[in-house]
C-alpha cells in the first residue's frame, strides 16, 4: 500500500519539480562529499555551512567560493566540485539521461518532457538525438579547450599542468569561474597570473562564449554552418545580442579602465572583463581598482547572462532582447515585439517581464540583507548578490569574509539563479488548475 502510495506521488512530480530536486539534491551530496577529511589538504573535517556554500556554488556554475580552491581543496576535493560542476553545466537531468542513452535504456515519453524543459528545446521531438550531439559536442569542446591550454600550463607547473588545463577547460565551458591558481600565500588568485597570455585568455573567453551561447544554437550552427538566414529567429536574437554585449562592454572598459596596461594586454583585458562577467566568474585584472561605472556596467551584464538551454545563468540574454523590442514597438505605436521579420508572442514578452521583476528584486533584496546585516556598503553588497543571483563568481573580496546568515542568502540566490525563477513558481504550482473564469476588465494608467 505504501509503495503504491510513493510511486503515485511520483507520478504527479512534474519536470520542473524533478529538474529543481535533481539540483538541491546532488548539492546536497556534494556537500557532504566535501566535508569529509578526504576533500581538504589539511585532512579535517569542513564545517558543513563552507561544504554547502561550494556545492551550491559548483552545481549552480556560480564560483564564488568561502575557500579558496587551489589551496583548501585537496585534488580529490577539486575532483568532487569539477564533477558538480560538469553536472550543473549540462544540467542534472540531461547527465542522468546521459547514463541512461549509455546503458542502452529507453528513454519514457516523461524522461522527454523533462530533458526538453531542462535544455529549453522547442519540441519532444530529436530530443534524444539533441542530448547526443550536447554530449559529443560539449567533450569535444572542453578536450579542444584543454588542449590548446596545455602547453602554457605544463610549462609552469610541470606534469600538474595536465590537471590545471582540464579543471579549467570544463570550468570555463560551463562559466563556472572556479580555478585551482590558488596558493598558501596567494589565495583567490583567479587567472591575474595570465592577464598577459594571449593563449589563455582567448581559450578562456572562446569557451565561456561557446558555453554561453546554448545548446539549440549549436544545433542550428552545426546544420546551416554560415547561412545565416535559415537560422531560428532565437538563434539569430542570441548571436546579435551577444556580439553587441560582448563588444560595447569591451569599448567602455577599454576607454574607462586599464590605460596603465600596454596596448595588447589593455585589449586583451577589456574584451576578458566584458565576457566574463556572462557567466563565467574569472578574472585577469583587480576588480576592486575598476571605477565605479565599470562596476555599474558589470552588474548589469551579471543579472542579464548568458542564453537560454546553456551552460550560463542570468535571466539571459533573450529577455533583454524581447523587452528592448517590445519597447521600440510601444515607441512606434506597433502591437507587438518583432526580430528578423518575425512577430513574438505577447506570452513571451510577459514572460520577459516576470523574469526581469524576480531577479530585480532577488538582486536588491540580497543586496540590501547582506549590507545591513555584515555592515558593508550597498555597492559592494549589490555586486555580489548580482554575482550570485547570475550565477556568475566574480567578487570584489568580500564573500569570504561574510558571516552564515549572509552566506545562505547567497546559496539561496545561486540556487534560484542557476534552477531559474520561473521553474521554481512552475514546481510550485504545477499541480493547481487554473480557473477559466475572468474579471471584468478596468483601465490602469501607465507612464
Amino acid at each position: 500500500m505504501m509503495s503504491e502510495e510513493v510511486v503515485c506521488r511520483k507520478r504527479r512530480l512534474s519536470s520542473f519539480q524533478i529538474i529543481i530536486l535533481g539540483f538541491a539534491g546532488v548539492i546536497l551530496l556534494g556537500a557532504l562529499l566535501l566535508m569529509l577529511p578526504l576533500s581538504a589538504t589539511a585532512g579535517c573535517v569542513t564545517p558543513f555551512h563552507e561544504a554547502l556554500f561550494t556545492a551550491t556554488s559548483a552545481v549552480c556554475v556560480t564560483g564564488l567560493v568561502v575557500q579558496d580552491t587551489g589551496s583548501y581543496w585537496s585534488v580529490f576535493g577539486q575532483t568532487v566540485i569539477l564533477t558538480l560542476i560538469q553536472i550543473g553545466g549540462l544540467g542534472v537531468v540531461t547527465v542522468a539521461a546521459s547514463f541512461a542513452l549509455l546503458s542502452g535504456r529507453r528513454i519514457s515519453l516523461m524522461q522527454r518532457s523533462t530533458m526538453q524543459d531542462a535544455i529549453s528545446a522547442p519540441k519532444v521531438g530529436g530530443i534524444v538525438r539533441l542530448t547526443r550531439f550536447i554530449l559529443r559536442g560539449t567533450f569535444l569542446i572542453e578536450l579542444l579547450g584543454a588542449l590548446a591550454m596545455l602547453p602554457v600550463f605544463c610549462r609552469d607547473y610541470g606534469w600538474r599542468g595536465v590537471w590545471m588545463a582540464v579543471f579549467h577547460s570544463i570550468s570555463a565551458f560551463c562559466n563556472a569561474g572556479f580555478d585551482i591558481l590558488g596558493t598558501e600565500s596567494n589565495r583567490y588568485p583567479s587567472l591575474t597570473g595570465y592577464a598577459g597570455s594571449p593563449v589563455i585568455n582567448i581559450t578562456i573567453m572562446l569557451l565561456i562564449v561557446i558555453g554561453g551561447i546554448g545548446f539549440l544554437t549549436w544545433d542550428d550552427i552545426f546544420e546551416n554552418k554560415l547561412r545565416f538566414h535559415r537560422y531560428r529567429m532565437q538563434s539569430k536574437v542570441i548571436l546579435v545580442t551577444t556580439g553587441l554585449l560582448i563588444f560595447l562592454p569591451a569599448v567602455f572598459f577599454f576607454f574607462s579602465d586599464f590605460s596603465a596596461l600596454p596596448a595588447e594586454n589593455r585589449l586583451l583585458a577589456s574584451f576578458f572583463q566584458s565576457v566574463t562577467p556572462r557567466t563565467a566568474g574569472f578574472n585577469t585584472v583587480d576588480l576592486p581598482a575598476m571605477s565605479g561605472a565599470s562596476m555599474g556596467v558589470m552588474i548589469l551584464l551579471m543579472l542579464i547572462g548568458g542564453s537560454p538551454g546553456s551552460t550560463a545563468g542570468g535571466m539571459k540574454t533573450t529577455t533583454l532582447a524581447v523587452l528592448l523590442s517590445n519597447a521600440a514597438a510601444t515607441f512606434r505605436q506597433r502591437d507587438s515585439a518583432q526580430f528578423f521579420g518575425r512577430r513574438v508572442d505577447g506570452s513571451a514578452v510577459k514572460t520577459a517581464a516576470t523574469i526581469l521583476t524576480m531577479y530585480l528584486a532577488l538582486f536588491f533584496s540580497g543586496g540590501v540583507f547582506i549590507s545591513v546585516y555584515e555592515d558593508l556598503p550597498l555597492s559592494s553588497c549589490l555586486y555580489e548578490a548580482a554575482s550570485a543571483v547570475g550565477t556568475v563568481g566574480l567578487t570584489l573580496g568580500i564573500t569570504p569574509q561574510l558571516h552564515i546568515p549572509s552566506q545562505m542568502v547567497l546559496i539561496s540566490l545561486m540556487y534560484l539563479g542557476r534552477v531559474g525563477g520561473l521553474t521554481l513558481v512552475y514546481a510550485a504550482v504545477s499541480t493547481k488548475k487554473a480557473g477559466s473564469a475572468k474579471l471584468p476588465q478596468e483601465s490602469i494608467t501607465i507612464g
